[in-house]
């Protein structure tokens, strides 16, 4: 089993779905050179997915032992509780949605956990969502052969500006 194996990246995503997701993007531009669009849609989909409701269980222990950190983070339970019984299929649509986009999930990831969203329907609405994102993202890295270096060099950088970001907005709190 190579670096450039499938299961390689399966693996990769796993992870990444599993903790911060920072590099899905570069992941499937690289692996998308390697292997064809539709079968590092379908893979890195199922892949990020199951990683991603780990990530989903994990918040959810977070939120019920009760860590202040959590509660810092944490919308009203009880908002959340009323709109997710009021719109069941839009919570389902909006997971769809913003995992087809480049637009970050992480308040509907929190959403999800503090309402105690069920896991196979999350992980179903990121599948189905990643599909068409991941197929276009590994289409263009076939494509446009962006050199591995630079796809290194971005993922290090949207890692240090999250950093940096997060030491700012410490920093401020603290002032």
């Amino acid at each position: 089993m190579g670096a450039e194996s499938l299961l390689v990246l399966c693996l990769l995503l796993f992870v990444d779905g599993a903790t911060f997701a920072f590099f899905t993007t570069p992941l499937l531009l690289q692996y998308g050179k390697l292997h064809p669009a539709w079968e590092v849609a379908a893979a890195g989909g199922a892949a990020s997915a199951i990683g991603s409701i780990v990530q989903l269980q994990f918040l959810k222990w977070a939120l019920a032992s009760r860590h202040a950190w959590m509660r810092r983070l944490a919308p009203s339970r009880e908002k959340l509780t009323a709109a997710t019984q009021r719109y069941p299929s839009a919570s389902f649509l909006a997971l769809l949605v913003a995992r087809a986009t480049p637009l970050p999930d992480a308040p509907l990831k929190l959403a999800a956990a503090v309402v105690g969203y069920p896991a196979a329907l999350y992980g179903l609405a990121l599948f189905l969502g990643a599909l068409p994102y991941y197929f276009l993202l590994a289409l263009v890295g076939n494509k446009v052969r962006i050199p591995g270096w630079l796809l290194i060099a971005a993922a290090v950088a949207i890692v240090a500006g999250a950093l940096i970001d997060l030491w700012r907005r410490r920093r401020l709190e603290g002032a």
